[in-house]
């Protein structure tokens, strides 16, 4: 199937609270915009430098999400333009963000990456650390950031009665997190669940998904 043939089937099947993220990390301008002109208005990348390049010469009504890893020195790239932030794993990151958007007098909306894998290479903070944060005066003092929802990997397995315990377990996180709410934090997304795994990780609570492959093809990184 096309790329938008691919977009429209995944999108035809989704419940109308889940947000669809295209994962287009390696993927060239003219296939984002195959998804594009196809309704699509959510791409997301898992290199700044990459992103920032896309967002450069592509249409500007277009919600970039940074879902890799992020490097503190590599926030002022992505600043002025970035929608979301999902891998915000430590308060260092937190407060390199609210610097950065200071500067560009906007508010950066993220979300807290909470440790659910078992795979040791996987990033993440606990529960209890992200209460910690969020519950903390040092949080309560970054005006430019709100932190809008948690999100998680499973583990990279295929054993599905495990990846169901881990989504359960970033639901219920999300569940005790949401109590907290301040100026700058009140949580609505449950960002979990890729191409593999995103209907199990929608029967488990999520509210936005990360798919790639399903709709660009697979990946070339060579």
């Amino acid at each position: 199937m096309s790329i938008p043939q691919n977009l429209n089937h995944i999108k035809s099947s989704l419940p109308e609270h889940v947000t669809l993220v295209a994962v287009s990390k390696t993927k060239p301008v003219p296939d984002l915009m195959e998804a594009y002109n196809a309704g699509q208005r959510i791409f997301g990348e898992n290199k700044i430098q990459e992103m920032v390049e896309k967002h450069d010469i592509m249409p500007k009504d277009i919600q970039w999400h940074m879902i890799g890893h992020v490097q503190r020195n590599k926030v002022k790239y992505m600043a002025p333009f970035v929608s979301l932030i999902h891998g915000v794993d430590n308060f260092k990151l937190l407060n390199e963000i609210n610097r950065q958007a200071a500067r560009y007098r906007r508010t950066i909306n993220c979300l807290l990456q909470i440790k659910i894998a078992e795979e040791d290479s996987k990033f993440g903070m606990t529960a209890t650390e992200a209460s910690e944060i969020l519950q903390s005066e040092a949080f309560s003092e970054l005006q430019n950031i709100k932190v809008v929802g948690v999100m998680g990997m499973a583990t990279f397995t295929d054993d599905t009665a495990q990846i169901q315990k881990e989504f359960t377990s970033l639901k219920n996180t999300f569940d005790v997190l949401k109590a907290i709410e301040t100026p700058n934090c009140k949580l609505e997304i449950i960002s979990m669940g890729m191409s593999g795994d995103y209907k199990l990780a929608i029967d488990c609570g999520s509210t936005m998904i990360r798919v790639g492959s399903s709709i660009f093809g697979e990946r070339n990184y060579n």
